[in-house]
């Protein structure tokens, strides 16, 4: 999610949040959504299909959403999210079989082959709803069927009015709106806030379904309906509404599966990319497709500078799509919120302050970026959310380097610096579903960039970038995994640095002494063992390594100037 703020942005929306410079308490709510609780833990998402009619005369939905899963264990209560003031109202459990003798022998077996069981009870906490069933141990024997195929289903219908955003995507839930011709335009962002503010779904970001998904949307038949992957069918109801089907084959976080809803036209190209021919499709609002056209010529420069640094697009079965949105932009896999309002920079404004900013467009090039962090590698917890922020924050960097030189992405990244806030660590608490605050963005993104000092080779360091995409492909991650990849692949043990950088909300000051002969220097307002080496110039270009206890360089004759390399995000203190 873009989180950036302008100062007057800033300021406004301080005012209505939470002073978190106070220990938060949390709750068993937060727990039951932030973690694999008991009610989550045996159960593995194999795939979502989601069916919902939007009815937007009085902003409510009606839907269905059938979730294929893998038994992991046995159990039979089933946590399912699906927040207030949303309503299921029925649900039944799916059980595939084959060779099925005697299907008169019992009213729950189909004539497709299958045993179908309501549940037992459906009870509330909150947000939460547990859904129980009464599963016969002997149901092979009860059913007369021989064998079982691997699939079971849960099957929800639920409806309501879901929660409204008030300031998307920010303030997430349903955005129904109108387009600069009071026409409906609708959408959703739930980034932070959960699917579960419009589907019923397992809402804990460790679960993917791993075999995709289909998203089938009901709109007035004046609009047209888009959403992620590919459109695999259109049904013109025949009553005002026509019926939208998206499928997407790889597996998607929860959040991103979105519908768009509005007086779409479509234009598209083909990318000759890394893995072969690549469908890139933009979905805009007809009154934008000339300036569409123009604008989105970013979107083939941000490809081409991203597989150059991540590797292939990780989601060619998909496509690539730009879609018009009624909010400033959210990285929906496949299908990227835009709403930048056909500007360069972050609608408008360079965030780093240096001019780099204003040569591309910003929400295009970071939700983007996204596609790789935090789509094609997603953190289990959304505690380690540096992962995708901070790689794609850094991302910005690299495009503009890509494009106009390594000084201009390293001006760029510098130029962040002064958005770092350091008010708490990086890394939040985990299993609450607390998420981190502004510095996953510009710290994580320094972080990384001070690293890659240190490994102190660039084709290395693209290589570790295009590594991670390829071994974590498609894949939820812990920051030890990714921490543990980067001080393998270079050979050098950083387990420190990230301790410094995301554990903490201090940054490492070297302390430093000179004289007429020799340099003397030390790291303090550290972690214990930090030990990152730095490039300084002090009568030239020395790398010292500093530690806790204070260490001298013999300088050779000159002017005794210190400094150290710019690229590195730490504090100096000289001392006498």
């Amino acid at each position: 999610m873009n989180k950036h703020f302008n100062i007057i942005v800033l300021l406004i929306f301080s005012l209505f949040t939470i002073d978190h410079s106070q220990a938060q308490p949390f709750t068993h709510a937060d727990t039951l959504r932030g973690s694999n609780v008991e009610g989550r833990s045996w159960w593995d998402v194999q795939r979502y299909d989601l069916n919902v009619s939007f009815n937007i005369n009085d902003s409510t939905i009606k839907g269905q959403n059938t979730i294929t899963f893998k038994e992991l264990r046995t159990d039979s209560v089933f946590q399912i999210d699906l927040q207030e003031p949303l309503i299921i109202d029925d649900a039944q459990l799916e059980i595939g079989t084959a060779n099925a003798s005697s299907y008169e022998q019992a009213n729950a077996l189909n004539m497709s082959g299958t045993i179908q069981i309501k549940a037992k009870e459906i009870t509330r906490q909150g947000n939460a709803y547990f859904l129980k069933f009464t599963i016969p141990p002997n149901l092979v024997k009860e059913y007369n069927v021989k064998e079982y195929k691997e699939y079971k289903k849960l099957i929800i219908d639920y409806h309501g009015k879901p929660t409204v955003a008030i300031k998307p995507p920010w303030d997430g839930g349903l955005v129904w709106t109108k387009d600069k011709l009071d026409r409906p335009w609708v959408s959703i962002a739930c980034q932070g806030l959960g699917a579960s503010v419009w589907y019923p779904c397992k809402d804990y970001q460790g679960d993917e379904p791993d075999n995709g998904a289909s998203l089938t949307i009901t709109a007035p038949d004046t609009l047209m309906a888009v959403s992620n992957g590919r459109l695999s069918k259109t049904v013109d109801n025949k009553d005002g509404t026509k019926t939208y089907t998206w499928e997407v084959k790889s597996p998607i976080n929860n959040y991103n599966l979105i519908p768009y809803i509005g007086k779409y036209v479509h234009f598209g190209e083909v990318y000759n990319g890394e893995k072969g021919k690549l469908d890139m499709d933009y979905w805009v609002l007809d009154y934008n497709l000339d300036k569409a056209k123009e604008h989105f010529k970013d979107a083939t420069r941000m490809m081409k500078a991203f597989e150059y640094w991540f590797g292939p697009y990780p989601f060619y079965e998909d496509g690539y799509k730009l879609v018009d949105a009624p909010y400033l932009g959210m990285e929906h896999q496949s299908a990227v919120a835009y709403g930048n309002g056909y500007r360069m920079g972050y609608y408008g404004q360079d965030l780093s302050g240096t001019g780099w900013g204003m040569k591309w467009d910003f929400m295009i090039v970071h939700e983007s970026g996204h596609e790789w962090f935090g789509n094609n590698i997603t953190t289990k917890d959304i505690a380690d959310m540096w992962v995708h922020e901070g790689f794609t924050n850094y991302s910005e960097a690299l495009f503009t380097e890509y494009y106009y030189g390594k000084e201009a992405g390293n001006d760029y990244v510098i130029g962040l610096r002064k958005n770092i806030e350091n008010k708490e660590p990086i890394i939040t608490a985990y299993g609450v579903n607390k998420e981190p605050e502004i510095d996953m963005y510009y710290k994580a993104a320094n972080m990384l960039h001070t690293i890659r000092q240190v490994i102190n080779n660039d084709s290395l360091f693209r290589q570790i970038l295009r590594g991670l995409n390829k071994t974590f492909y498609h894949q939820t991650v812990t920051t030890k995994q990714i921490e543990d990849y980067i001080s393998q692949q270079s050979k050098i043990n950083f387990s420190k640095v990230f301790d410094q950088y995301l554990r903490t909300i201090n940054i490492p000051t070297l302390e430093y002494k000179l004289d007429n002969k020799a340099l003397s220097y030390r790291w303090t307002n550290c972690v214990s063992g930090f030990d990152l080496p730095l490039k300084i110039n002090c009568n030239g270009e020395h790398w010292i390594k500093p530690a806790e206890q204070w260490q001298t360089l013999n300088m050779p004759p000159g002017e005794n100037k210190f400094s150290v390399d710019r690229n590195f995000y730490i504090n100096t203190k000289k001392v006498n």
